[in-house]
């Protein structure tokens, strides 16, 4: 997969500062401040993951890893411990005495150090070594080298597709006649079931075990088929729900930093099907997201270009976007990072999907053998001495002073809002047109006040009300101070165990161990609230320490959705509203009949510092995880099949056999000719993947509705399309399911309809493609620009290749998404620069021809492909099949195919 390899960085600077308002810590959080900035280089680095198939060494959690034949024995020596004897081995750097590895960054080290490791001039070559070594040139172009991550970790809503996926693919190997244990995951796999529960309970003491409960009655099929995967399949660990967010176990429980099997030590690395595995950079750990399709070619040892490494830039500031970090390395340096606690690191590495790096890495400092490793390994940093200048691409600096309080939204999570001038932008907002920062509501009507019942109470409800709080574990759960910082408590002398009773006052009460309202699953408003905004055209808000706030993503209803800290999502929960300056304006009355400033209960961080040191202890995590596997009794009584193969259920709509991955012949069916297809949809900019995949909420009236009411599902029980992804059937209907989509062909009309061109009739987009296929016509996807970006997440790639949708063309993709749509055997075509469908004068009436030879061997990577309609318009594009081996992929119908078809002819 193509990603810009070209590494840049972030020097961080402390200064002794005048103390702002609100503290420093809520600069912590600055989704604001990120930005998902467009490709501005095409230099690159590709990395190939190469695993090996043999499976011998085990790992620290008693698995089982790949092992490799070195050809770099000479440089493998011994780590003494202070006391006598020896912590273990390790494949030295310094030992290779080049003096151009002092100057390469340590996100590259590590990847150097997992080439030299895993060298065996097969899969992995002396060439790959010297590509990286010689970081200072090769990052000028394009150079692809291998790369074998240690480990993986899914999530629930992306994990059960791939696991669907796995088991199919045994089923098919045989049907081949072929051993089908050879689908099974040749690294460590860690599935994290945390996207499932949702909050139809809250504000309530119970909220925990009541959400907990409905979710089991509503997953119990999807725990049953993940529960099976972990018995039938080696190498794979299933974490029931309950046990806390994905980056959060990552985080907590399963980084080793340092890995030492059987004698050997190496650096950590993991990919991840949650886009926000980056968290785990906090750690010094290289980690990113990929999709699911990308993991299962992890996982099963192929190679593969792609999830790569790139550019390395820096974070928080909108120096960012002024600077092409899409798809790159954010390394951070300097004083000011030997400043920020863990904690913090580890919110800003989360956000790095949010700036458009692939990782926002901050090297390790100070662990006992950890250190000793990396310090003997030239990977280990000491931000307060005098370093070695490296060679990055491009250097930025950041006084961390500057860094101000700040939200983002309405729609997107680059679109930072300076607090002391959110109320400003705000009314902005209802005054510009409609788009990522317009709501278009005429002046007349925007101080306009409804007045409702709400539980026997008058209520009023206007535009800008806030309807939905959440303090979300997205970026959160492993920062203890911003959650402290939320109770609004000063002075704050409460124990920890009392705080949440304190908590539960503010209207905030523990309602999931998991992702809930970040994903959609916010549950339901109460009806009066829903009824009084859909009857008025209200724009209300929701405010979340989330990591996204795409159009539709939080709650249908919320139109305008902003990120906050977790202090801040309390602040605006209290005022009840974000058309309010804290500043100048009050959020409240107190007892006395005094005006209550937001100043006036913030807590110092000296505060929050003094019950994180007194309540946050080592004890608690240890405690927590030793147990973690066995503490769920809903889980621990879940029956499962004893079987190799998965016993499909014909009547199951939450997990079914995919069709792709069915009577798959052993020759490769070839690329064809696309001959007058007709556009499905017509697309703007930043088409995210919740837009193409829709997670949230099943309507009533949809056609995933339709299917489950015909399967005999009651309505109580249609749970979300992100919770059936594990049924074909429910992710063609999921696909462009979003209320919030605007498709031109709809005449800029919201909603997940199109135009049946030759008819001219209005359909939902799936009987729309329904009907194209039954005709007998292809279709193609016309879009803008950054198309697929969000969330890493293959079902928006299955999902149009389902509906028969064969190429997608726009202005630029989203480096997961372009590489998920390959794997699907989905074209993907950019426009040439400076030109796209509305500069061409294309409306997506056009009948579009694709003139791409028939041959593999007449098609290369990037190459020029011209493309024609019927009312003889011409012109160039450029395939984004960017390497050979995407080509082969291309060549067999998709990756999975390739996969099967790879090891059944090795086998035979």
């Amino acid at each position: 997969m193509d990603v810009n390899h070209v590494h840049g960085c972030c020097h961080i600077h402390t200064a002794p500062p005048a103390a702002p308002w609100p503290p420093p810590l809520v600069s912590f959080y600055p989704p604001d401040r990120f930005c998902h900035s467009r490709r501005l280089h095409r230099s690159a680095v590709r990395l190939r993951y190469a695993v090996r198939a043999q499976l011998t060494n085990a790992t620290a959690a008693g698995r089982k890893e790949p092992a490799t034949n070195h050809a770099f024995q000479n440089i493998l020596v011994s780590l003494p411990m202070p006391g006598g004897g020896e912590y273990g081995k390790f494949y030295s750097l310094p030992s290779l005495n080049d003096p151009r590895i002092e100057k390469l960054p340590y996100s590259i080290r590590i990847l150097l150090e997992s080439v030299i490791r895993n060298c065996d001039n097969l899969q992995v070559t002396k060439n790959d070594v010297e590509k990286i070594i010689d970081w200072e040139n090769t990052s000028q172009k394009m150079a692809e080298i291998a790369f074998k991550p240690t480990r993986c970790i899914l999530m629930d809503n992306t994990g059960v597709p791939t696991v669907v996926d796995l088991a199919a693919m045994r089923d098919m190997m045989a049907h081949l006649g072929c051993d089908p244990y050879k689908i099974n995951p040749l690294i460590p796999v860690d599935v994290v079931i945390d996207h499932a529960v949702r909050v139809d309970v809250a504000r309530s003491h119970d909220a925990l075990d009541k959400n907990m409960e409905l979710e089991f009655s509503r997953n119990k099929e999807r725990f049953g088929f993940l529960k099976w995967a972990s018995s039938a399949f080696h190498n794979m660990q299933i974490f029931p729900p309950g046990s806390g967010t994905v980056h959060q176990v990552n985080l907590e429980y399963l980084a080793r930093v340092v890995f030492n099997t059987d004698g050997i030590m190496y650096p950590d690395s993991v990919i991840g099907t949650d886009s926000h595995t980056t968290m785990i950079n906090s750690l010094g750990v290289a980690g990113w997201g990929v999709g699911g399709i990308e993991a299962v070619v992890a996982m099963l040892g192929q190679l593969r270009d792609g999830v790569t490494a790139t550019d390395l830039v820096l974070t928080m500031t909108e120096m960012l976007r002024n600077h092409g970090v899409v798809g790159k390395f954010v390394e951070f340096y300097g004083v000011g990072v030997g400043e920020l606690s863990l904690p913090a690191r580890a919110t800003i590495a989360n956000m790095a999907p949010e700036y458009g790096a692939t990782m926002g890495f901050f090297p390790v400092d100070h662990v006992s053998m950890i250190e000793a490793y990396l310090r003997a390994n030239n990977m280990f940093v000491e931000s307060h001495e005098q370093l070695t200048e490296r060679v990055y691409s491009s250097y930025l600096e950041l006084e961390l002073t500057d860094v101000e309080p700040s939200v983002s939204g309405p729609k997107r999570p680059h679109d930072r809002v300076p607090l002391n001038n959110m109320k400003a932008d705000w009314h902005a907002c209802l005054d510009n047109k409609v788009g990522f920062k317009g709501f278009a509501i005429p002046r007349e009507y925007q101080d306009k006040v409804v007045k409702y019942d709400f539980q026997r109470q008058p209520a009023e409800i206007k535009h800008g009300s806030v309807v939905l709080a959440a303090i979300c574990s997205s970026t959160n759960t492993s920062n203890p101070s911003l959650v402290l910082a939320s109770l609004q408590k000063k002075p704050m002398n409460l124990a920890l165990s009392h705080l949440q009773n304190y908590s539960n006052h503010l209207g905030f009460h523990l309602a999931a161990f998991g992702c809930a309202t970040c994903v959609g699953n916010s549950g339901e408003l109460d009806q009066s609230v829903s009824a009084a905004i859909t009857e008025n055209d209200i724009v209300s808000v929701a405010v979340l320490s989330a990591n996204r706030n795409f159009e539709g993503r939080v709650h249908p209803l919320t139109r305008a959705n902003y990120l906050a800290s977790p202090p801040l999502v309390v602040a605006y929960a209290l005022a009840g509203t974000v058309d309010i300056d804290f500043e100048k304006e009050p959020i409240g009355v107190g007892k006395d009949s005094k005006e209550v400033y937001l100043r006036d209960i913030w807590p110092t961080t000296k505060e929050i510092e003094q019950v994180v040191k007194s309540s946050v202890l080592p004890h608690m995590f240890t405690e927590t995880y030793e147990s973690i596997m066995k503490c769920n009794q809903r889980w621990n009584e879940l029956r499962i099949p004893e079987a190799a193969l998965y016993p499909w259920d014909p009547s199951s709509t939450y997990i079914r056999k995919p069709p792709y991955l069915e009577c798959i012949a052993m020759s490769p069916p070839g690329p064809r000719m696309i001959k007058d297809a007709y556009c499905l949809l017509n697309l703007g900019d930043s088409i995210t993947t919740d837009h193409i995949s829709y997670s949230g909420k099943i309507p009533v009236d949809s056609p995933a509705a339709k299917y489950l009411h015909v399967c005999g599902v009651d309505q109580k029980k249609f749970s979300s399309y992100g919770g059936r992804r594990g049924n074909n059937e429910m992710v063609v209907r999921g696909a462009f399911a979003n209320m919030r989509i605007v498709n031109k062909l709809m005449n800029r009309k919201i909603g997940p309809k199109t135009i049946h061109v030759p008819s001219g009739e209005e359909f939902y987009v799936f009987d729309a493609a329904m009907k194209y296929k039954s005709e007998g016509h292809d279709m193609v996807i016309i879009a803008g620009a950054e198309y697929g970006s969000g969330s890493s997440c293959d079902s928006a790639a299955k999902g149009p290749m389902l509906l028969g949708v064969k190429a997608v063309i726009c202005k630029s993709f989203e480096r997961i998404h372009r590489s998920n749509l390959v794997g699907m055997g989905i074209i993907p075509l950019c426009f040439k620069d400076g030109e796209d469908a509305d500069s061409l004068g294309l409306n997506g009436h056009e009948r579009f021809t694709i003139h791409l030879p028939t041959s593999i061997g007449e098609i290369h990577p990037g190459q020029h492909v011209t493309i024609t309609t019927d009312n003889r318009k011409s012109f160039t594009c450029t395939l984004r099949l960017d390497t050979e081996l995407e080509l082969a992929y291309f060549n067999h119908g998709g990756v999975l195919p390739y996969i099967i078809r790879s090891l059944a002819g090795a086998q035979k």
